[in-house]
């Protein structure tokens, strides 16, 4: 009963998701500024090409630079990206960052700075706080707080992780065995997020993606199995499976961040930040989703048997999906 309420509720869950085809392409915006030298600042806007209707972000850059060309537009994967260039003589340090239209767009973006002597700064700009003013050096504290809500926004933006997160859920239920698959899979992610944000181990993130897609479809073939073998790897020790499928996630993570720059002098204390951040988005996700159950256990499982079957031939189909285009994508067709 309680695995069929769960996936009566999951069924539910993936209708309400529209983006979900698409896992990342309504992941927040980035806004990119690298300091050159001689003045020069090089610019880099990047948003996704699905918006929320009547979204409409605007950079709002120190007044005192002076553009030297024209945003240039190119297609991403699944982001729409502008370079330009400006000169700003006095440099960024001391100057304001904003970006207008994040109220009426209900988002979050990315706001990272590299400044000439190395540094990077980093910000997540939203509507309670859509403008950054650039510091001679980051406080530990707003690096923390910084990282923190970039790892919490990476995690419940990422669709694809929190399915495969669900997809444990469908397969322990709750209490002790879901406690150590989700904590083996933490563990997991983190190591090889730590690895490779530190350079200590490389792969190619579009292969990565890939293989990501690919543990989120052997999850869903597991559980549309109508005769599960009770001896099979995945149901005797679902936590070692989720640790070693977490090693392959981390990597994506590590991705992300790679993106996001690490600010020079506080490696480590961003670093942790990003993971706590990410752990606290995907604890959010679990206690939501056991919650949910929680109050809809008795409606949702009187509903019809059909229905039990949705979300797992659902999470089959889109991680199929995901394994042919992001496998595409890799071959750069």
């Amino acid at each position: 009963m309680r695995h069929a309420a769960l996936r009566a509720l999951a069924a539910c869950a993936l209708t309400l998701a529209p983006a979900a085809a698409h896992a990342h392409r309504l992941a927040p915006a980035l806004l990119e500024l690298i300091e050159r030298g001689e003045g020069r600042v090089d610019v880099r806007f990047k948003l996704p090409i699905e918006q929320p209707a009547g979204s409409d972000l605007r950079p709002e850059l120190p007044p005192q630079c002076v553009a030297l060309s024209q945003p240039a537009a190119a297609q991403e994967d699944t982001g729409l990206v502008f370079r330009w260039s400006l000169r700003c003589d006095a440099g960024l340090v001391g100057s304001r960052v904003a970006l207008a239209g994040l109220a009426e767009s209900g988002s979050n973006a990315l706001l990272r700075i590299e400044l000439a002597d190395g540094r990077h700064l980093s910000a997540v700009l939203h509507d309670g706080a859509p403008s950054f003013d650039v510091p001679a050096r980051q406080s530990a504290l707003e690096v923390a707080r910084a990282y923190l809500r970039l790892g919490f926004l990476h995690i419940v933006t990422g669709f694809d992780h929190l399915l495969f997160v669900f997809g444990l859920l469908l397969l322990v239920g709750g209490g002790r065995p879901l406690f150590f698959t989700v904590t083996a899979f933490t563990l997991g992610h983190s190591v090889t997020l730590s690895l490779a944000a530190l350079g200590i181990v490389h792969f190619p993130s579009a292969w990565i993606e890939v293989v990501i897609a690919l543990t989120i479809l052997l999850l869903a073939a597991e559980l549309g199995r109508p005769d599960p073998d009770p001896h099979d790897a995945m149901r005797r020790a679902p936590w070692l499976v989720a640790g070693g499928f977490g090693l392959l996630h981390g990597l994506g993570f590590a991705g992300a961040l790679a993106e996001i720059g690490l600010p020079q002098g506080e490696i480590p204390l961003a670093l942790a930040s990003f993971n706590v951040g990410i752990e606290l988005g995907q604890l959010a996700f679990v206690f939501g989703v056991l919650a949910a159950w929680r109050l809809l256990a008795r409606p949702l499982a009187r509903a019809p048997a059909w229905l039990a079957r949705v979300p797992v031939t659902a999470m089959g189909a889109l991680a199929a999906y995901w394994c042919l285009q992001r496998g595409a994508a890799a071959l750069g067709l």
